[in-house]
């Protein structure tokens, strides 16, 4: 079993890389000599698409502006066995794709993810370091597991994730939707370290640490709502009930003193907090219900899809070493 035996697509979604997307199709070309590459550009105002012609890529627009749209509409319009979803700056290792898709196919997983190990300090600005760090952090402790590197922008995949995936987000929280995606469907991921390099001279990233940070959390809860909503509108009822009992408390010891309520208005107050906490749970009981049963459609619809190769053929690919699937690429 060989690479040259799957379909192979390499999406590379860009937004103004004119410096560096020509280098990313070449690199993955010869990394992968059997993959299409496809470079979708995103309202570019640069040579961005006449460099990835240039260079061998099959170029197509996507008018919506945000990387969540872009992959939407790449995960919609292009069929193939393997997905490489790779950034178009330049910064990750093409070498390793042929480690992630081996890793993927050996042990018949959906989606492998290719962990950053930074090769300077450039490449790997303090400020994003600590804001993945986390929002891991984060993750692990709404959903229970977590990526070492949930913000990484170097994953493959397989066709079932690929065509089973709801991809509802716009922008760079499309990266947090896709690893929450996999966590509720308990879908077999792995991790695979990969080199991750500075930004070449000319090249400027779009990311913006704290707007992009505020909307990846933002992300994160609405699905922590929607993914979890027992437990999310719990925690709000818990909430509620806990201010109810603080301004109950006092009423009641002064009731049982005197047998008078002098602060009627505080306790319609409790009273209505601790109506609006049953009804917070009644919520979650009844949106967890609701949950339950999409989350059962979506894996339907990721199990109607057949696997990238057959079981056998996933053992034979498994005898190879990694150096035989990078002496693929020659």
């Amino acid at each position: 079993m060989s690479l040259s035996q799957l379909k192979i697509a390499v999406l590379v979604p860009c937004h103004n890389e004119e410096a560096t997307v020509g280098t990313v199709v070449r690199d993955f070309r010869s990394a992968l000599p059997g993959a299409e590459v496809y470079v979708y550009e995103n309202n570019c105002a640069d040579r961005t698409a006449a460099m990835a012609v240039e260079s061998g890529a099959v170029v197509r627009s996507e008018r919506a502006k945000g990387k969540g749209h872009v992959v939407r509409r790449m995960f919609a319009d292009i069929e193939a066995d393997i997905y490489v979803l790779v950034d178009g700056d330049a910064t990750y290792d093409a070498s390793s794709a042929p480690y992630l898709i081996h890793k993927l196919i050996a042990e018949q997983l959906d989606m492998v993810v290719g962990v950053r190990v930074d090769q300077s300090e450039a490449a790997y600005r303090r400020g994003h370091r600590t804001g993945n760090r986390m929002l891991t952090g984060l993750l692990s402790l709404i959903f229970g597991r977590a990526f070492k590197d949930i913000l990484s922008g170097y994953r493959v995949f397989s066709r079932r994730f690929v065509k089973s995936f709801p991809a509802l987000s716009n922008g760079f929280e499309i990266e947090t939707e896709l690893a929450v995606h996999a966590l509720e469907l308990s879908l077999p991921v792995g991790e695979l370290d990969t080199l991750y390099f500075a930004r070449p001279v000319g090249s400027r990233s779009k990311l913006n640490t704290w707007r992009d940070g505020i909307r990846i959390v933002a992300t994160m809860l609405k699905l922590y709502r929607s993914e979890r909503p027992l437990h999310f509108f719990t925690c709000i009822a818990v909430g509620l009930a806990t201010m109810s009992i603080g301004f109950a408390v006092p009423i009641i010891i002064t009731f049982l003193e005197t047998g008078l309520v002098p602060r009627l208005p505080t306790a319609v107050l409790s009273m209505g907090l601790m109506i609006m906490a049953m009804l917070s749970v009644s919520s979650g009981l009844i949106l967890d219900t609701v949950t339950r049963g999409r989350r059962e459609m979506k894996r339907l619809a990721y199990l109607a899809l057949g696997v990238p190769v057959s079981s056998r053929a996933a053992r034979l690919f498994s005898l190879e070493s990694p150096d035989e699937v990078v002496c693929l690429r020659s």
